[in-house]
């Protein structure tokens, strides 16, 4: 049986969020911040991703994905949640998030259920304003990656999230401009920017329930 028991899914619908405070964390040193109005000024491009949690082993995890690169992308080749930008058709950002982590799981929206939305995050190098939600489906699920958009498949034990030191690691990228930024490291992958700053808010949801 897992560490936290099937009522996690209960538990996380009525956890406190801390937002940019969790986010702040894992933030890159040279992230500006950004009032609300001052995003929609930016005219930002709207999207989602998704925690999809699963039981594995008895043993909650959610995937992450290895982006497939892509010239016209800027976080090509980086650890990213399932996720995209919101369709014309999307009536939700749940709606989004469900069909994004349909397409590049390969899990049918149905079997997708969404617990709760967490705190958005703007991100400044690519103008997205991202909704992060967090879902769960059944039990040892069968990916299969959409090949454009992801390359590799890292199952990612929740577990683990709750073990990471409250100073995070920092290192020198090629992505970061020369900074030591926040880093999660985890089987040889290093997860930063955005995603590590949703998972912060998720440590800190988990650590409080």
């Amino acid at each position: 049986m897992t560490v936290f028991g099937r009522d996690l899914l209960k538990k996380i619908q009525c956890a406190t969020l801390k937002g940019e405070q969790a986010h702040a964390i894992y933030s890159p040193p040279y992230r500006p911040l950004f009032t609300y109005e001052e995003i929609l000024q930016r005219n930002p491009r709207f999207a989602a991703v998704n925690i999809l949690l699963y039981l594995k082993d008895g043993e909650w995890h959610f995937p992450l994905m290895v982006r497939t690169h892509n010239e016209n992308d800027r976080h090509s080749g980086q650890i990213s949640l399932p996720g995209g930008s919101r369709e014309p058709l999307d009536q939700s950002f749940g709606q989004t998030a469900r069909r994004e982590t349909s397409e590049e799981m390969g899990i049918h929206p149905n079997y997708i259920r969404l617990i709760r939305p967490i705190s958005p995050i703007y991100i400044p190098p690519s103008n997205f304003y991202v909704h992060p939600f967090i879902s769960y489906t059944g039990k040892n699920p069968q990916f299969t990656l959409q090949e454009s958009e992801a390359k590799e498949l890292i199952e990612f034990p929740v577990r683990s999230i709750l073990s990471l030191q409250e100073a995070p690691q920092m290192r020198t990228l090629a992505q970061s401009r020369g900074h030591e930024v926040p880093v999660i490291e985890f089987q040889g992958h290093l997860i930063w920017g955005a995603t590590s700053m949703i998972l912060s808010e998720f440590r800190d949801l988990l650590k409080n329930l």
